[in-house]
């Protein structure tokens, strides 16, 4: 980008305020007659950003599919909303970035690479293996940031406040730092950040690489303090950085960055409202045909390695071989929903969830009751279905940045509900409190929380679960997306 930064100084946008993450508001799919059809997002990003009430706001994204870059190659500069297209009354960018650059991008080192890191997985003693084909893969991270940059660098006004979102896009930052000083640059991490120790798994100089393009903004968001001070350790350990640990900043090469945690809350009027129409209503009924007047536990995830199901399944099975006061009296309902399915892990981890869900069902089920419900079909609609009848909630990831099936349950439980909640969850900083708390790894301590959690008295449930959806809900999207704003 050095070339460009000349060019770039004096040649600017119109935008005031800027979005960049790797999905955006809206995905395309091609109609049978070969039109585009064009289909809107949801998520605490779409919602938060709806906060902002200035047309000439800009979210720059990356086309995902073949549909996604026909779109962007249509729109001129890829600009959605000048095309015509109904993008929700945002102008959108979407970026048709080159397929095998993307693929390598955001499967080679955002998901195959930095989530692993910060959540943990690795299997050491075979993984991480960093090779030529890594290299071939951080090269394409290095360009498609690198085209992040350029947009937003193309669409910023001058002094214009740019909010980068997540792991995809943590070189960013220093990218557009250097294209344009007069930027106000926010980066927000929606994941966990990795301690020290964990974190130098990736090569020197890319770990250096991503904690210095993060330093690039002004202003560097989390989902829990726990997050940032780890990030802020790993300047500290890599970089030689100056850290201030009672203001949270981070002093390197001269430039200061600020530390905020923005604790991302559940969207209650949203949910509410949604979890009350007829699709839910039908689906409601079905459920409780389905498991009669028993008691449910109940998960709601994506088959995601860092969920942890199949050590949730486990604890049911343990609890239904050390509980037998609960056979025929208990229905774990679960649903997880297939994520990331192009990489092999994850199909794997799919297999095994089904596997044991069979073996349960195998080990349990009689001619009148049927222990275990799964569905590895995404279905929004069910899963509320499914909050509002839930008596425990089961979740237990190993580490995740805030877990908002957490934060959703107790919002829209119709009689309460108990929260079985894993310690490495973001959300255990709020809702620790009223929850069940549990070592991931423990499946027999899970098993213990899902007894405790199905015998407690209808009235503790309801009294934790009020308590519960206080404290889900203290952040909304929209508050959430303008704290952070207003902050830069």
């Amino acid at each position: 980008m050095g070339d460009l930064t000349t060019e770039r100084s004096s040649a600017t946008g119109t935008a005031p305020v800027l979005v960049a993450s790797n999905r955006g508001p809206v995905s395309f799919s091609t109609a049978d007659d070969g039109t585009l059809t064009l289909r809107r997002g949801g998520g605490g990003l779409v919602s938060g950003l709806s906060a902002i009430d200035d047309p000439h706001a800009v979210w720059v994204c990356a086309a995902l599919g073949d549909a996604d870059r026909r779109a962007a190659r249509e729109a001129p500069d890829g600009r959605l909303d000048l095309a015509g297209h109904e993008v929700g009354g945002q102008a959108v960018r979407m970026l048709d970035i080159d397929p095998q650059t993307f693929a390598h991008a955001y499967n080679g080192v955002a998901n195959s690479t930095l989530w692993f890191v910060h959540h943990l997985l690795y299997a050491t003693p075979t993984s991480p293996s960093f090779d030529g084909d890594f290299r071939t893969e951080w090269a394409a991270y290095q360009a498609y940031n690198g085209a992040f940059a350029d947009a937003l660098a193309a669409e910023a006004a001058p002094n214009a406040a740019v909010l980068v979102q997540d792991y995809h896009l943590s070189l960013v930052p220093a990218l557009l730092r250097e294209a344009r000083p007069d930027l106000r640059i926010g980066h927000f991490s929606h994941t966990p950040w990795a301690p020290p120790e964990y974190y130098r798994l990736l090569p020197d100089d890319v770990a250096r690489a991503v904690l210095t393009g993060i330093l690039g903004a002004d202003r560097a968001g989390f989902l829990t303090e726990r997050w940032a001070r780890a990030f802020a350790a790993c300047c500290e350990d890599l970089l030689g950085s100056a850290v201030d640990h009672e203001q949270l900043t981070v002093t390197h090469d001269g430039r200061t960055t600020r530390l905020g945690v923005h604790a991302l809350g559940a969207d209650a009027d949203f949910l509410r409202e949604r979890a009350h129409r007829p699709d839910v209503d039908e689906r409601l009924a079905a459920l409780r045909t389905a498991v009669g007047d028993r008691r449910t536990v109940v998960r709601v995830d994506r088959t995601e390695l860092s969920k942890n199901i199949v050590r949730g399944l486990q604890a049911y099975r343990h609890l239904l071989r050390t509980r037998p006061e609960w056979h025929d009296r208990v229905v774990h309902i679960a649903f997880a929903y297939p994520s990331r399915t192009d990489l092999a892990e994850y199909r794997d981890y799919t297999a095994a969830v089904r596997r044991l869900a069979e073996e349960i069902n195998a080990e349990f089920a009689t001619a009148t009751w049927q222990p275990l419900i799964l569905h590895v079909n995404d279905d929004f609609p069910r899963s509320l279905a499914a909050y509002r009848m839930a008596d425990v909630a089961l979740v237990n990831p190993i580490r995740d940045g805030m877990n908002l099936v957490a934060k959703e349950v107790p919002v829209v439980s119709d009689h309460g509900c108990a929260l079985v909640l894993s310690r490495e969850a973001g959300a255990h900083a709020e809702l620790g409190d009223d929850a069940l708390t549990v070592n991931p790894y423990d499946v027999i301590a899970t098993a213990e929380a899902l007894h405790t959690g199905l015998a407690m008295s209808p009235e503790e449930r309801a009294d934790r679960t009020k308590r519960l959806a206080a404290a889900a809900t203290a952040l909304p999207p929209q508050q959430w997306f303008l704290d952070q704003l207003n902050a830069l």
